[in-house]
């Protein structure tokens, strides 16, 4: 007898094989059989008629780790058919951090991640995965963070990684990868990551080629890139890869609208640095803009020391108009299009953007960024505002399925939920490449974008017996309707979930349940 059977269906089993009718069988947390089954009998029968059946989607980029540990339903996520999310991403998260370095990076961190408890024992991979472990609907996997390494070995400071503290952050590396870790990450703009250089990065990645995972940059912004090898995100990550042997995989990377419609601009600094040993793949959210925080535009030398002596700068009128001085000379484009998404003590201002605000107050968009954040206690997300030009909309639209049809490209969501005005990504991403994408460009077949959905990143970052639908793997399974699927969730309406997915399953249990979450956790920390 089976606990569930999911009957009349058609199963994509994720390896990219064409689809067929027939029912899958679970037992406990295990598919047990696929076939037909419409004799055997079962704690449960569901009727999949008319529905595709496929693996449980598998993200590789959220920034999730903080509003799992105070809403482990998840709403936002596992209604996309997620089931399982990687943590860890852009080099920073919560682990392996001591009781101190913890509550310093959790409020550094806090307009991205949210506040998960402070009392939390994040000393280890380990620890953290702990927390999550049969605590939250989905899997989750955790890529050990470049910043996360640096802020345990040197503390918030300008300095560099090397002797006793690079031994220490490459013990720190090897210990999580050993405990469980998938990775290692690094980021844009996270400090205390950006003081970082690439022969630091280099190093670490030696320990991830040892250990035969993956290192997954996340490319610097060309505004803090004096550091790199060769001034440029791009190019320091696959000179770190190249000297270390380690396998590369690039955050997001993707078209936008200053280089719309131009693929091979954004691949030339790859092909021009790519050797034969290099092993490199991509993933990509289907959106024209990202999200962020803004304490991250604050200079090197105003990071120095964490949030403390950076609220201590703020405080001070002199300080905070020198700061304030340097981000209006810079002048970056994200600034001018920034649109506040979380702001704690103002909600009411969530939806603004920074120009807007700035106007109302009189004053330079670099002053009220550095008044918002002391007025936030640092806390302050944002997202980008996305092109007005339709044309541009669409554009990227093919850009984005040309990418993810190349065999090195997966899917991702990028999702950062805080806030009441989230990034629109972090309800629908994964439903508009399988639904308004795939229907609209026509370019991938059903069966070939769930497997760039499941068993490509399944197999890139080792995760085991998950990404097909075969007998003895973990029955992570979505259910949805081929030509009803699609997002409904926008930049102006962004909590809006999407339509055609009612079933999503978990290690064999029912996640949601015509399209209701089921409160059910039983979600694990894998591979």
């Amino acid at each position: 007898m089976f606990d569930v059977v999911i009957a009349g269906g058609t199963i994509v089993d994720g390896t990219g094989r064409a689809g067929y009718r027939g029912d899958v069988g679970i037992k406990g947390e295990i598919i047990e059989a696929v076939g037909d089954l419409s004799k055997a009998e079962a704690g449960r029968r569901i009727d999949a008629k008319g529905l595709t059946v496929s693996p449980g989607f598998i993200d590789t980029h959220t920034h999730s780790e903080g509003a799992l540990l105070v809403d482990p339903q998840h709403a936002n996520g596992i209604r996309q058919g997620i089931t399982t999310e990687f943590l860890g991403i852009d080099g920073m998260s919560y682990a392996p951090l001591s009781s101190y370095n913890f509550k310093t990076y959790r409020h550094w961190l806090g307009g991205l991640l949210g506040d998960p408890p402070e009392d939390l024992d994040m000393s280890s991979v380990a620890a953290f995965r702990g927390h999550y472990h049969k605590r939250v609907s989905v899997n989750t996997a955790y890529f050990v963070p470049h910043a996360t390494v640096r802020l345990q070995a040197l503390g918030f400071h300008d300095k560099p990684l090397r002797g006793d503290a690079l031994e220490t952050a490459k013990k720190l590396t090897r210990e999580g990868l050993e405990q469980g870790a998938v990775g290692f990450t690094t980021g844009g703009r996270y400090y205390p990551g950006p003081w970082g250089d690439t022969d630091e990065i280099a190093e670490l990645c030696t320990v991830v080629r040892e250990a035969g995972k993956v290192y997954m940059c996340e490319p610097r912004a060309l505004t803090i890139a004096s550091r790199a090898f060769g001034k440029h995100g791009v190019t320091e990550g696959m000179e770190a890869a190249r000297r270390s042997g380690a396998k590369l995989h690039f955050a997001h990377y993707r078209t936008n609208e200053e280089t719309v419609g131009r693929i091979d601009r954004i691949m030339a600094p790859i092909e021009a640095a790519r050797t034969p040993e290099h092993d490199i793949t991509f993933d990509i959210y289907p959106y024209p803009t990202g999200s962020s925080i803004a304490i991250s535009y604050l200079p090197d030398e105003a990071q120095e020391g964490g949030p403390r002596a950076i609220l201590v700068r703020l405080k001070d009128p002199a300080q905070r108009r020198a700061i304030a001085a340097e981000i209006d000379a810079r002048e970056e484009p994200r600034l001018r299009s920034m649109v506040f998404s979380y702001m704690p003590n103002a909600p009411e201002l969530e939806g603004t953007t920074l120009r807007d605000l700035a106007a109302k107050r009189g004053r330079s968009k670099g002053e009220v960024l550095m008044e918002v954040l002391l007025e936030q206690n640092l806390k302050v997300g944002y997202l980008a505002e996305p092109p007005a030009d339709q044309a541009v909309w669409q554009q990227l639209g093919r850009d984005f399925m040309e990418l993810l049809a190349r065999e090195d490209y997966m899917v991702c969501s990028d999702i950062t939920p805080a806030g009441n005005m989230p990034h629109p990504r972090c309800f629908g991403a994964f439903p508009r490449f399988l639904g308004r994408l795939r229907r609209e460009v026509g370019n991938l077949s059903l069966e070939a974008m769930i497997h760039h959905m499941t068993d490509r990143p399944a197999r890139r970052f080792g995760l085991t017996r998950r990404g097909r639908i075969e007998n003895g793997w973990f029955a992570d399974l979505v259910l949805f309707d081929e030509g009803r699927v699609n997002d409904t969730a926008t930049y102006r309406e962004p909590k809006q979930f999407p339509t055609g997915i009612p079933y999503v399953l978990v290690n064999g249990a029912v996640a949601v349940d015509n399209e209701r979450c089921t409160g059910v956790y039983a979600g694990q920390a894998v591979p």
